[in-house]
């Protein structure tokens, strides 16, 4: 009751973390700062929205219909105050492979731009709920070797989604995206050389002046220089693809609808979309947090990423999620406030009433070329060699995600399934077989692993430690050690189990231990608990495994237990091993 009473307390919160930051907006050094790094977030996101749009399979318009509303409600209602929200790549891919698994390889138009709009509103709706109920711990589950495989996977099939378009070409729709580039390449002799010039010319002058002049606005100057020499060339003319006639003015109010028999596979997608997108948001936002130090909260972002991705839906745009780039140029520009974002997202509306027109004769390769350039810089193998030499379940894990979104793009949701399900399997697997040894008296005065350091231990008392949780998975394995153990010792009077690693036990332990001991007092044989925690034991207290086995067998230390076991059965057991080094015998 606690939880859902605190819950309900904080709903009014979520819809107002701008009080923060506002009334430091009286401060004109601070407006300043944010309205120059709103203008710079602006000039990258104009092109680069037009682009990811043209990655979905949406018009030009609505990708500056998701640079509008969508950055300033982030930006107002998440925590991160640097955050910038709009049309990502990855998120732009997942789109559209999800409703060309919907809807087929050649749909209607307006049927796909309704039901991107609708797929927005279900991630939105997701993103929104998991904040309001502060469940944004369930991105955990897609942990970092697999968000690591499934970005390289997803940036390899960006650029190669974007071949075609940088020669000129027509692909047929095949089913999957290996089939496309193997097409693509056969295909290159017939490629059309204004446009493979135009990408070129694109290509290497993104290279240019990012290698030469990175303060610059790289992209706008390769766009706006593009469609000025489409024009004065007759670029549209000799065949090149264009922008062609975007509608002015701002994107009205409007629910999209579909029809019910897709709603469970949107649903679905919208989930996987929900919690990629917000991990990506979420982890440039901490990388961010950490250098300014200020707060940030994941269940706010969640809010606030959830409320853009709505809006988004109901003004015509598409789903949304945070830049890494965008972000980092808002960063680097000195923004102080999410007030920079709302500005942003105001030249973003300034463009759409008065502005579209010039954008006609921008080619369309100029915008393949800026998706390329964009997503190399997603392509990071090194992630994945540290996570395989921090353990090789992790690197396992990266890449059979990476290798498995490859295989079955457009489907993408395929490949963050098979990391997240391998995941799981690989961390049962691993916590199935804890660490278990017996301890006993080391030089240095600790009691450790006899195996390991080659110490002598008692032939009538054992002290046994288990390193983990204490659950369904591994409670017969511990069973099967200590049954064992007593095997090996014939003289065995006291056992003592440690378990201190151990911060859960579930049922199916509890009534392990309760077998333990019963098959242990047939034998003869004293069975103890040692630094057992407290929410462990109180579960026990609960349970009544404690009444069962006798509370007077519980013991705070482990030589507290073997002390009180020689104080019971005397010159039956020997305990000089557990209390004192004992130098092993040499043969």
């Amino acid at each position: 009751m606690a939880w859902l009473y605190q819950l309900f307390k904080d709903i009014p919160l979520r819809f107002t973390p701008f009080l923060s930051w506002i009334g430091e907006l009286k401060q004109f050094s601070v407006l300043k700062a944010d309205a120059l790094a709103g203008l710079s977030v602006a000039l990258v996101l104009i092109p680069q929205s037009m682009a990811y749009a043209s990655l979905a399979g949406l018009p030009a318009q609505v990708g500056l219909y998701a640079s509008f509303l969508p950055v300033i409600i982030a930006a107002v209602l998440g925590s991160s105050r640097h955050l910038a929200t709009g049309p990502v790549a990855v998120v732009s891919l997942m789109s559209a492979a999800a409703l060309q698994g919907v809807l087929g390889s050649n749909p209607d138009p307006t049927t796909f731009i309704a039901y991107s709009a609708f797929l927005a509103l279900i991630v939105g709706v997701i993103q929104l709920s998991l904040g309001l109920l502060r469940l944004g711990v369930l991105v955990d589950f897609l942990s970092h070797p697999v968000i690591v495989g499934f970005t390289n996977a997803a940036a390899l099939i960006i650029a190669s989604s974007q071949l075609s378009k940088l020669f000129g070409l027509k692909i047929p729709d095949l089913e999957h995206q290996y089939e496309v580039v193997w097409h693509t390449i056969k295909s290159l002799g017939h490629s059309h050389w204004p446009t493979v010039a135009m990408a070129g010319f694109s290509l290497f002058t993104l290279l240019v002046l990012r290698r030469y002049a990175p303060k610059l606005p790289n992209i706008l100057i390769t766009v706006v220089i593009a469609t000025v020499l489409a024009m004065l060339t007759g670029y549209e003319e000799m065949g090149g693809k264009v922008v062609g006639k975007i509608a002015a003015g701002l994107p009205e109010l409007s629910i999209p609808s579909i029809s019910a028999h897709h709603l469970v596979q949107l649903i679905a997608s919208g989930l996987v979309i929900a919690l990629v997108g917000f991990v990506e948001a979420i982890s440039i936002a901490k990388s961010i947090a950490a250098q300014t130090r200020h707060p940030l909260s994941a269940n706010q972002e969640l809010v606030g990423q959830g409320l853009a991705n709505m809006v988004s839906g109901i003004f015509q745009g598409y789903a949304v999620s945070g830049s890494f780039s965008r972000t980092a140029v808002n960063y680097a520009s000195k923004a102080r406030t999410g007030f920079s974002s709302v500005v942003t997202g105001l030249l973003v509306a300034l463009t759409l009433l008065f502005f579209v027109d010039w954008l006609y004769h921008l080619p369309q390769a100029t915008l393949a070329a800026v998706i390329m350039i964009a997503v190399l810089g997603l392509i990071k193998f090194e992630p994945l060699r540290h996570a395989w030499k921090v353990t090789y379940h992790d690197g396992i894990v990266g890449i059979v995600t990476f290798i498995t979104t490859l295989v079955v793009a457009p489907h993408l949701e395929y490949g963050i399934m098979a990391g997240v399900l391998l995941s799981l399997g690989l961390f049962l697997y691993r916590t199935m077989s804890p660490h278990f040894a017996e301890v006993s008296r080391h030089p240095d005065g600790s009691l450790r692993d006899i195996n390991r350091h080659n110490l002598v231990s008692s032939e009538t008392v054992g002290i046994y430690r288990f390193d983990g949780d204490l659950y369904f998975a591994n409670s017969g394995y511990l069973e099967g050690k200590l049954l064992n153990s007593v095997a090996q010792k014939p003289k065995m009077k006291v056992l003592v189990l440690d378990m201190e690693s151990v911060d859960q036990v579930d049922s199916t332990g509890e009534e392990m231990l309760i077998r333990v001991a019963d098959r242990l007092k047939g034998l003869g044989i004293e069975f103890y608990l040692a630094r057992v925690k407290m929410p462990v034991c109180k579960a026990f207290q609960r349970s009544g495994l404690t009444a069962h086995i006798g509370e007077e067998r519980f013991f705070r230390e482990r030589t507290e237990a073997v002390c009180h076991a020689k104080e019971v059965l005397g010159d039956a057991i020997d305990i000089t091993p557990i209390l004192f080094y004992t130098q092993p015998k040499t043969a």
